[in-house]
């Protein structure tokens, strides 16, 4: 029965991680091929292929980006950025979008410098992502801050701390091991111990 049970919770362990990332591989597939595939899928009607609509986007995507280079379409396309500004509401909800986007892939990425910050009155550290080292444009008194964003354990959310600069260390480590160590609840790196021990 033993043997059995085990057997069984080895198969939740190797079988399961790849079952969920091939579900999430696949959902993010068919949002991402319906952007456009949804309005391409009736003219093609029995010619439409799975991937048509990613294919699309990707391409879309590409032209837009070159255009933005361009002198006139680039000049058009910073009338709209700052139409989109002004306009109440919409402009909150697309700052927040185009901020977002640009930490990840713009030139000053967010989350790439992986902090240590003290927690006060204790010796405990909790490990962060510097996103924004310049806060005195937001808030004067905060000069001496730096924003670092602390994830939740098993969660995508997180928290916002503004943090002393004194009070936080940068450390060598990869935001994406540093990222897996804090959602796991630090049981990534135990399981690459035990992998190297073994």
């Amino acid at each position: 029965m033993k043997t059995i049970l085990k057997s069984f919770i080895n198969g939740i362990l190797t079988i399961v991680p790849i079952i969920l990332v091939i579900y999430v591989i696949y959902k993010t597939f068919i949002f991402l091929d319906s952007l456009l595939g949804n309005s391409l899928r009736p003219y093609l009607r029995e010619d439409y292929i799975p991937g048509i609509g990613l294919l699309t986007t990707i391409v879309l995507i590409t032209i837009l980006g070159w255009l933005s280079t361009k002198y006139i379409t680039g000049k058009i396309i910073k009338v709209i950025d700052l139409l989109l500004e002004k306009i109440p509401i919409v402009k909150t909800i697309y700052s927040v979008i185009k901020d977002t986007i640009q930490s990840f892939l713009g030139d000053k990425k967010a989350f790439s410098k992986v902090a240590l910050v003290v927690i006060p009155g204790t010796e405990m550290r909790s490990i962060g992502f510097i996103t924004s080292e310049q806060l005195e444009d937001f808030y004067s008194p905060l000069k001496a801050h730096v924003a670092v964003y602390v994830p939740q354990t098993f969660q995508v959310a997180g928290f916002t701390f503004l943090v002393p600069k004194e009070q936080v260390e940068i450390i060598d480590v990869k935001p994406e091991d540093a990222m897996k160590f804090v959602l796991s609840g630090g049981m990534t790196s135990i399981s690459k111990q035990k992998g190297k021990s073994s």
